[in-house]
């Protein structure tokens, strides 16, 4: 077998620092808000069915986003 690569000092530092982190911290640092066009543009929006939030995505959001239908 070969021979296992050894762990960076500063990952194990890095880790040993999150570890001693409180979980409101962790939780903190755990999640990043991305900007998503459209979708962060109001505070909510309901649909009265699947077909009509389905369509409300094709025409209004960037395909990049991925709420598309498959194709």
């Amino acid at each position: 077998m070969g021979e296992t690569p050894s762990i960076p000092r500063e990952w194990i530092e890095d880790f040993e620092a999150a570890a001693r982190r409180t979980l409101e911290e962790r939780f903190r640092y755990a999640f990043v808000h991305t900007y998503k066009p459209v979708l962060d543009d109001a505070p909510y929006r309901s649909f009265d069915t699947m077909e009509e939030y389905r369509r409300w995505c094709e025409e209004n959001l960037p395909s990049w986003l991925g709420y598309g239908r498959p194709r």
